[in-house]
Formats: structure tokens, C-alpha cells, sequence
């Protein structure tokens, strides 16, 4: 077939080079990100939801109220159990002039003003005060938080008010990778390790992986310098590539190890697994990026920018998986065959006596005996 044709000469050639295609994944990886760095793009949190009465008034809310359309803070104030905070007005007054003063900050509500009666609490002993900025969630300055902070501590010394600073201004715009991710990656690891029986096996799969993230990441932060993208859009790229990017080197590299396992020759096998598991991760990349586009016909821009970028993120890890992950097989060489009555050789060779897990033993005469009834 023409697929398997091509494909079969793609993962040859990608085998008879690796180096050369390693180095070529490398040197966009580092384009890629001189690129967005040069670029000097930020994401942006901000949701528009086109064509909705909601949209529109916050347009209008722009238009005629441009001072009230930025980003906003809070202060609470705390007064110790049995005070009331109006005990300590002063002290609030104070604190609300300091966060007055602070850099690209238009207006401090007085939380003891009439007008507003919800800003004291019910017992008394909290109040709040909205503090208002003239920019938008991007463009607020690291040192406006700093200075509300300060103002926050402003109090005067051995004074048992509490203040905490609170609101939108401490949502981050940046691309957070916390620990969480990186026990998922380990988990990861040890599952492959387990069942292939091979930390060499087990690490290229998530090898292969980190390519295309890296490049989708670089090219989401190039995006953003020309078009506002939402904060999210990394995080879902991230995740999404690298779940991808991960299965689709199992269903290339799981056939190469059973074809070495019956005696196949390295680069013949390579190839072969390229042609015939790279169909199902042409097919599967192409299904994912058809359902990832779709976002786009609700027409909600960073809904589709969204879709995009993850559609992108599958897009390099179905050209990895077909190019990057045939040239480090290549170079793995005769470390990648299974030695002779490992597992997975029984699993190539049909050998019928496979050691099954007792409970999965028990679970199929369950289901056959239930079937026979």
C-alpha cells in the first residue's frame, strides 16, 4: 500500500541516519526556542466569549469605564476574636492610603464606607477593601504586588490587626510544572519498565516524548507575541503531547522488540514497525487532530487557539514517533532484542506457557465458566 510504502522508507532512512536526524529534532528544538524567546511573547488569562450579552457589557464597561476594566486586588482586614474591626480604623485607613499609593493602582475602596455595608462582615471582626488597577491581568507590574504587600504590613508595630493581600493578581500567566508531573513521569517509567522488562525500552518512549513538547511549548510562546493566547493552552498542549507522544512510541517500539524477538535484523525491523504500527499512529494522530480542531466551530477564539495548539502538540509527536524514535532505536541497536525465554519472547514465539497472575487466571475461569452456564 502507498502508506506502508512510504512509510517503510521513512523509518529505513530515519535507521541509516540517526545521527543526522537527531541532530535535525535538536537544532528546531533550539530554533524553536531562540525564536520565542527573541519573540518575547506572554500569555494572557483573559476570556472573551464573542457575540454574548456578557461580552458586551464588559466591552462597554471598557469603553465608557476604561479606569474600572483592569485587573483587581483585595485587602482583608482581621480583627482578633471578641474586637470589631472598627476598633482598629485607624490602622485600616492607613493601610487602604499605603495600597493607594501603589504603583498602577487607580482607587481603594474604604470597606467603612456607607455605601458599601457588605464589606464588613456580620460579626464585625473582618472587612474587606477592592482595590482597583488600571491594567489587565498581563500586564501587572511584579512590583505592584510588591508594593501592596508592603502597604499591607504597614502596620504599626505590636498592632494584632491582620492583613492579607488577596485577588486576580496573584493568578499566574506562566507555564507551571509542579511535582505532580513529575510523579506522573516516574509512574510512567515504571509501568513501561515492568512490562518490558527494560529500562532501556522504558526510557525511549518518554525520550521520544520531550521533542515535540519542547517545540510545541516554543511555538505557543511565538504564537502569543502576535495573538493573545490563554494561559491554559500550554498546560493542555504539555499534557496532551506527552500522552500522545508516549503511546504512539509504544505501538512503534513494541513491534520492533517482537520482531527482534524471532531474530529480525535491527534496521529491517525498524522499518518494518514503521510500516505497519506507524499506520495506527497516522490514523490515531490524524483521529486526535480532527476532534482537537473542532473546537474551532463553536468560534470562541481562545477556545480554538486552544484546540490548535494541542492539535500541534499531536502533530510533532506523530513526526517523532515516525523519524526521532526509528533513530534511537537505530542507535540502541542489539540492546533493545529480548534475551532468549524473557517474556517478551514467549509473548513473540506463542510460547503457551506464559506465567498469567493469579487473579487474572482466576478471573478468566470465572468468566469461562460463566460462559459455559
Amino acid at each position: 500500500r502507498p502508506m506502508s510504502s512510504s512509510l517503510y522508507r521513512l523509518g529505513r532512512l530515519s535507521a541509516r541516519f540517526p545521527r543526522t536526524v537527531l541532530l535535525g529534532w535538536l537544532a528546531v528544538l533550539l530554533l524553536g526556542w531562540l525564536a520565542a524567546a527573541g519573540a518575547d511573547g506572554t500569555l494572557d488569562d483573559a476570556v472573551a466569549i464573542p457575540g454574548t450579552e456578557a461580552q458586551r457589557g464588559i466591552d462597554q464597561l471598557d469603553e465608557r469605564f476604561p479606569e474600572l476594566s483592569g485587573t483587581t486586588a483585595q485587602l482583608v482586614f482581621a480583627a482578633p476574636e471578641g474586637r470589631a474591626v472598627s476598633s482598629y480604623r485607624e490602622q485600616v485607613e492607613q493601610v487602604v492610603a499605603a495600597a493607594g499609593r501603589a504603583r498602577d493602582v487607580v482607587a481603594v475602596q474604604d470597606p467603612f464606607d456607607p455605601d458599601t455595608p457588605l464589606a464588613v462582615s456580620a460579626d464585625g471582626r473582618y472587612a474587606l477593601a477592592n482595590v482597583q488597577l488600571g491594567v489587565s491581568l498581563g500586564e501587572v507590574d511584579p512590583a505592584t504586588v510588591s508594593d501592596l504587600e508592603a502597604a499591607a504590613g504597614s502596620l504599626p508595630s505590636g498592632s494584632d490587626l491582620r492583613v492579607s493581600v488577596g485577588g486576580s493578581i496573584f493568578t499566574t500567566t506562566n507555564v507551571q510544572v509542579s511535582w505532580v508531573e513529575g510523579l506522573g513521569v516516574l509512574v510512567a517509567v515504571l509501568v513501561l519498565a515492568i512490562t518490558f522488562g527494560s529500562l532501556l525500552a522504558a526510557g525511549l518512549p518518554l525520550l521520544t516524548a520531550l521533542p515535540g513538547i519542547g517545540i510545541s511549548m516554543a511555538g505557543i510562546l511565538l504564537v502569543a507575541a502576535f495573538t493573545p493566547v490563554n494561559g491554559t493552552t500550554p498546560t493542555l498542549a504539555l499534557m496532551i503531547g506527552l500522552a500522545v507522544g508516549i503511546d504512539y512510541a509504544l505501538f512503534i517500539l513494541s513491534r520492533h522488540r517482537g520482531q527482534l524477538a524471532t531474530g529480525a535484523p535491527v534496521r529491517e525491523s525498524i522499518a518494518r514497525s514503521v510500516a505497519t504500527a506507524g499506520n495506527a499512529v497516522v490514523f490515531a494522530g490524524a483521529t486526535v487532530i480532527v476532534a482537537l480542531c473542532g473546537l474551532a466551530v463553536v468560534r470562541i477564539p481562545f477556545l480554538s487557539i486552544m484546540g490548535f495548539a494541542a492539535a500541534a502538540a499531536v502533530a510533532l509527536a506523530v513526526a517523532v514517533a515516525l523519524t526521532a524514535l526509528p533513530a534511537l532505536m537505530s542507535l540502541a541497536g542489539e540492546r533493545l532484542r529480548p534475551h532468549p525465554g524473557s517474556r517478551a519472547v514467549r509473548h513473540a514465539t506463542g510460547d503457551p506457557d506464559i506465567p498469567v497472575p493469579g487473579f487474572i487466571q482466576s478471573l478468566i475461569d470465572w468468566i469461562t465458566k460463566t460462559g459455559r452456564s
